[in-house]
């Protein structure tokens, strides 16, 4: 029963980071820019997630934790989600959605060279399929280039920051790290804010988007993805959590009419397939989870 609970948990929790591209769509609409919705998410988020560290009588990391973790939220979050919420302006949320799940793919390359370990056929036949997958989904035509690139470069930003933020991660609570992180991205978007100008939601509609991308999000997702977690372990969680990019692309389909065409459907299931290699790669014969 545990477990059952521990996979809707991480079910529930891509679903709802699942949402955050639609919910973008519906800010941009009301007049706001990337930065300044990013601005606002994380700033909400971080206030949120520094109360439940309170809760947990867990304490503000100090010293050169505090310092790695306010750098990979300061750079790695800010260069990861501006590139993420930026492509969603130029391209199809799905189209975006299925590139972004390249990351998996691209940690496990970077480790490969960093480390200098030799390739496994299941990392060359993983990546083989995101390859062609990528092909497949990214169609160019249509103006769609630019949020291509975009959600490419999410996709590798982002693993360079989990491979950056590997060791710090073990050092602190995932609540701990997730505060830190959003208040340091927080500060850096409002910068840019001030920057470029800020463009507040012109409508209440726009309002309630943005207390939709910081609740159900990312609130509500790490929330429940980090219950999960617990339960159902880490390989577990990260093969449930590929439904994320199904969920934006139906969810695009319903609210937008994107189209989903057979190509990205192709290319989309090699994608999420070169993820659940892997992720797979990553268990102990024995089913216990590589830490």
């Amino acid at each position: 029963m545990n477990r059952i609970a521990g996979i809707f948990l991480i079910i529930v929790s891509a679903a709802s980071f699942g949402t955050l591209a639609v919910i973008g769509r519906f800010a941009y609409a009301d007049g706001m820019d990337v930065t300044t919705l990013l601005f606002l998410r994380f700033t909400i988020a971080a206030i949120l997630m520094f109360a439940w560290m309170v809760i947990r009588r867990e304490p503000l990391p100090r010293g050169r934790v505090l310092l790695q973790l306010a750098g990979m939220g300061g750079l790695g979050y800010v260069g990861q989600s501006f590139c993420y919420m930026s492509a969603i302006q130029y391209a199809s949320i799905g189209l975006v959605a299925l590139l972004l799940y390249l990351y998996p793919v691209f940690v496990t390359v970077l480790t490969v060279i960093v480390q200098k370990k030799k390739l496994t056929s299941r990392t060359i036949l993983a990546l083989v399929l995101a390859t062609v997958g990528a092909a497949l989904t990214a169609n160019p035509e249509g103006g769609q280039l630019p949020g291509i690139l975009l959600a490419v470069s999410a996709a590798l930003i982002y693993a360079v920051y989990i491979i950056v933020g590997t060791d710090v991660m073990k050092q602190v609570s995932s609540v701990q790290s997730s505060a830190v992180i959003f208040a340091s991205a927080a500060l850096v978007f409002g910068l840019m804010t001030l920057i470029r100008g800020a463009h507040w939601p012109a409508t209440q509609t726009g309002w309630l988007a943005v207390s939709g991308i910081a609740l159900i999000a990312t609130m509500l997702p790490v929330a429940t993805f980090l219950a999960g977690l617990k339960i159902v372990g880490a390989t577990d969680a990260s093969l449930l959590s590929t439904l994320e990019p199904v969920v934006t692309v139906i969810l695009a389909a319903v609210i937008f009419g994107e189209p989903v065409l057979t190509a990205m459907l192709i290319g989309g299931a090699l994608i999420l397939a070169a993820v659940v290699i892997t992720v797979q790669r990553q268990k102990k014969p024995g089913g216990n989870e590589a830490t």
